[in-house]
């Protein structure tokens, strides 16, 4: 039986270490919606607001197996192995297995579920931490990243706390604006996050493109008048976002906040294409 004795959760990928950590399993935590689909925003809720969610650790990969690297091993090995570790385990743990099929079907039937998308992993592959080689690839439906943010605009209306979160992403080591993120919020949501922001505020905008004309247009509407009437914070927030597509100008098309992303580093965080 698979005895787990400790969970490191941070949003998005996580590891278990098991039987005394000599053995170490790359998974990740996932809450699910009434439909069994997996939800970012139900996991969030999980941490900020107490929420109850059918909750799974579906494991994925296997690096490490009775204190033996297998991260230079072929995926199928490592695969085959993690199968043979998870056989009698129970719930909430669940292995993850091999989807075959014709890509081009497979996210005809993500899309028409609703889901996010698909990772494609290549035969043979090795575990390489830190590193993105291309042997392992994200299918998107919905268009979805993780973005730094760099300030909000006061509340307007009935809402409190804040109106809009103003993201971004690095570029060069520069941040780049990507545009304001204004639903997804609850009023539980909105107060804890203003609460974290404010511990760490700052005077300047850290985006290295605000205020900016184009076509002779202030960019979102951010004019420096309203930009004196913004709050800035140091960008070491990472949040995930869904949004409709990218504009030629290189700003989001109605984005919708998800939660927030406490296993990304800020300074990580680029474009996806």
């Amino acid at each position: 039986m698979l005895e787990v004795r400790e969970v490191h959760v941070a949003f998005g990928a996580r590891q278990v270490l098991t039987n005394a950590s000599l053995t170490v399993i790359d998974g990740e935590v996932v809450a699910l919606d009434k439909e069994g689909r997996s939800s970012f925003q139900l996991l969030q809720g999980l941490e900020m607001e107490g929420r109850k969610s059918p909750t799974y650790y579906y494991v994925f990969d296997l690096l490490q197996a009775e204190g033996r690297s297998l991260v230079n091993q072929p995926l199928e090995f490592r695969k085959g192995c993690l199968q043979r570790i998870c056989a009698e385990a129970e719930e909430p743990i669940r292995f993850s297995g091999e989807i075959g099929g014709e890509p081009a079907k497979l996210l005809a039937e993500v899309r028409r579920h609703g889901l996010e998308g698909l990772i494609g992993k290549q035969r043979g592959s090795l575990y390489e931490p830190d590193r993105r080689s291309g042997a392992w690839i994200k299918l998107k439906v919905l268009n979805q990243q993780e973005f730094v943010i760099g300030g909000y605009t006061p509340p307007a209306g009935s809402r409190k706390h804040f109106g809009a979160l103003l993201v971004g992403y690095y570029d060069k080591k520069r941040l780049l604006f990507a545009g304001k993120v204004g639903t997804g919020f609850d009023v539980k949501s909105l107060a804890s996050l203003s609460r974290q922001f404010k511990k760490e505020e700052r005077a300047d905008c850290p985006f290295a493109d605000l205020p900016t004309k184009q076509g002779g247009q202030w960019v979102q509407g951010i004019t420096p008048a309203i930009m004196r009437r913004c709050h800035w914070i140091n960008p070491v927030f990472v949040c995930q976002v869904k949004f409709a597509e990218w504009t030629r100008d290189a700003k989001l098309r109605h984005p919708v906040f998800l939660g927030m992303r406490e296993d990304k580093d800020a300074k990580e965080v680029t474009r996806e294409a």
